[in-house]
């Protein structure tokens, strides 16, 4: 998968491994699984934060043209017989408020040239002759390199006797790199059925909502063609969805979808404190319910019964 035009990024990438592997290198052993495994994750995380504000613009487009769903709806009613006329005239009320329908893409995008990097330079180091300005040394070290007994450079098809050649058991590593695959699985899957469910949240009348739902449960099949991909490549891969996957929970706990934003406030509203707000900022006083006042028993006296002729009392 080697694209001649992208040598400048696969130099990169190689640069930007060899700088945190000879940081790591300085308090744990160059040839070691976990300087490896800390040097692929520590470089995921790098690019990650480096695409955050695109994964930012997103969330900021994506509410933008929830909130302009209504206006969209009457410009295609009114232009349903003009094609060209409803286009241009949902593209300026895009335009003019800023928002950007491709701005859901651009993480995606972004993270593609990084990902064939990555491919690019494992397999690199996999096949042995050092590229892409890597040492020899460096080199060596990955393919001298086991996460919990699998070979860096190997994948689920790498035969045993080259996994041999690697000083590796076959059956503990083909188990390792199925392990791998099957959370690359996992977490693709929950990483795209929280993108869904949120999708939907937001426009329960998507007519794309049962097409999205299918993708959900079919990504995670996409994740075993991960077995012919070296397992660094695979930890990478590990990594940036679990990345995601929290980025995703926090930023959408952060910016909650419009309809959720006012059901929520609703719901909090008619029973909580916020509910009884004035708009001068101060809070109406609850009524308080006084006691019932006690009743008061008055003894009366008892009186003796007279006889009605002489007034005498009775005995």
């Amino acid at each position: 998968m080697e694209i001649s035009w992208l040598n400048w990024l696969y130099t990169s990438v190689a640069w930007v491994l060899q700088k945190i592997h000879a940081g790591y290198s300085t308090f744990l052993a160059p040839d070691s699984g976990l300087n490896w495994a800390l040097t692929i994750v520590t470089i995921t995380v790098i690019m990650r934060i480096l695409i955050f504000p695109l994964f930012m613009k997103q969330i900021h487009s994506s509410r933008k043209m929830q909130e302009l769903a209504p206006k969209v709806q009457e410009l295609r009613k009114r232009y349903k017989n003009d094609k060209q006329r409803m286009n241009q005239e949902v593209m300026k009320l895009y335009q003019g408020a800023g928002a950007n329908p491709l701005g859901g893409c651009l993480p995606l995008l972004a993270q593609f040239p990084i990902f064939i990097s990555m491919f690019t330079v494992l397999q690199a180091m996999a096949a042995g002759p050092a590229k892409f300005g890597m040492t020899q040394e460096f080199v060596d070290s990955a393919r001298a390199a086991h996460i919990f007994g699998a070979p860096v450079p190997a994948t689920f098809f790498t035969s045993a006797a080259d996994i041999e050649k690697f000083g590796a058991d076959p059956v503990v590593t083909k188990v390792v790199l199925a392990v791998f695959v099957a959370l690359s699985s996992l977490t693709t899957f929950l990483t795209v059925r929280q993108s869904v469910t949120r999708s939907i949240a937001q426009m329960p009348d998507n007519p794309m909502a049962q097409q999205q739902k299918i993708l959900m449960y079919i990504s995670p099949f996409f994740a075993f063609f991960s077995l012919q991909f070296p397992l660094g490549l695979i930890l990478y891969w590990v990594t940036t969805n679990t990345w995601t996957l929290v980025q995703q929970h926090w930023v959408y706990s952060r910016y909650p979808a419009p309809g959720a934003e006012e059901d929520t406030a609703k719901a909090k509203g008619s029973t909580g404190l916020m509910g009884k707000l004035k708009r001068g900022g101060k809070a109406e006083p609850e009524p308080v319910e006084e006691p019932p006042a006690p009743k008061i028993v008055r003894q009366q006296p008892n009186r003796q019964t007279r006889s009605k002729r002489t007034g005498s009392k009775k005995s």
